[in-house]
């Protein structure tokens, strides 16, 4: 028998944690809006899986993820948040207050939602992809590329993201192979252009990843060279890093009937601000964000959305 769905009204919703969604409950219980935060499916959000972060402001010496999205959750509740274990599972945004369902039982109603659900990164589908997590598999360039200096690393992927991620990536370790499974690469002509012009980076047309090797972390990876084919080949490289950049899938879908999203399915929002286009409501971090993907940014864009949700209930006088 399904659970009886039980109805509660609170003034500041706050659906997925991170950085951003932490951080939008330290500002808004600060403001005394008494804000309700589900965690989401993956409590701390993607930066609890990363072992070591060194480029957020305030850590001199690095801090591990899972424990700085502990200090900020404390942090949050310190001031008061009432930090929930929960999924949001649908939601109806047609008209305030906001209904948001949790794990398919109980009803939130809300004066003024922040959705701070991030984005996951697209995966091969390899089972060595989480047997190495955090032991050489990343889908960062821009936060783990700093523990591969001198070293080989391997980028896949054959778009924009992937090129930045080998450019980037060039600059830190002294080789970077760059596996793109078509005979051509898809990002634009300027970062082809690039990528060809950057001597320690080798571009492996026509390759897909089959596995991953090493004993204590990332070691090598077994390729196949035009899968299918008469010429079919297997190759080994030696590597010491694999960074995933085929993409990332915004966790925006029970939302997306109400607010607009480009064609993957980030939210949009108004430029400068965290405000979708349905007053009240707010987006902030990775789901929102298909370009810098950063910790720093995202605890910022949670501080503006919990500001703005407290000017809004002003405004309205609730």
């Amino acid at each position: 028998m399904m659970s009886e769905i039980t109805n509660e009204k609170v003034r500041c919703l706050i659906i997925g944690s991170g950085p951003a969604g932490y951080t939008a409950a330290i500002y808004a219980s600060r403001a005394n809006l008494s804000p309700v935060l589900y965690e989401g499916m993956q409590p701390g959000g993607q930066l609890t899986t990363t072992t070591d972060i060194e480029n957020f402001p305030g850590y001199p010496e690095g801090i591990g993820g899972y424990e700085m999205m502990e200090d900020l959750k404390k942090q949050a509740m310190r001031f008061g948040a009432d930090i929930r274990i929960g999924v949001a599972t649908a939601a109806d945004l047609s008209a305030a207050p906001y209904r948001i369902t949790i794990d398919g039982e109980k009803v939130m109603e809300t004066d003024t939602l922040i959705i701070s659900t991030g984005a996951t990164a697209k995966y091969l589908g390899l089972a060595d992809e989480q047997k190495y997590a955090g032991m050489g598999v990343s889908a960062c360039a821009t936060c783990d590329g700093f523990f591969y200096r001198k070293k080989t690393v391997a980028v896949v992927g054959g778009g924009d993201t992937a090129c930045e991620e080998a450019l980037y990536l060039s600059s830190l370790a002294s080789l970077v192979y760059l596996i793109a499974r078509k005979p051509y690469l898809r990002a634009s002509k300027v970062m082809q252009e690039r990528v060809m012009k950057t001597p320690n980076i080798k571009v492996m047309f026509e390759h897909n990843t089959l596995g991953l090797f090493g004993e204590n972390g990332v070691e090598g990876a077994h390729l196949v060279y035009r899968m299918g084919e008469e010429d079919e080949q297997q190759v080994d490289i030696a590597i010491d890093g694999f960074f995933l950049a085929i993409g990332h899938t915004p966790n925006s879908g029970i939302f997306s009937e109400w607010v607009k999203t480009d064609e993957v399915g980030y939210i949009l929002t108004i430029p400068g601000t965290p405000r979708t286009n349905v007053p009240g409501v707010f987006a902030a971090g990775d789901v929102a964000d298909p370009h810098y993907r950063q910790a720093i940014t995202a605890a910022g864009t949670g501080c503006m959305a919990a500001i703005e949700a407290e000017r809004y209930l002003l405004e309205k006088g609730l």
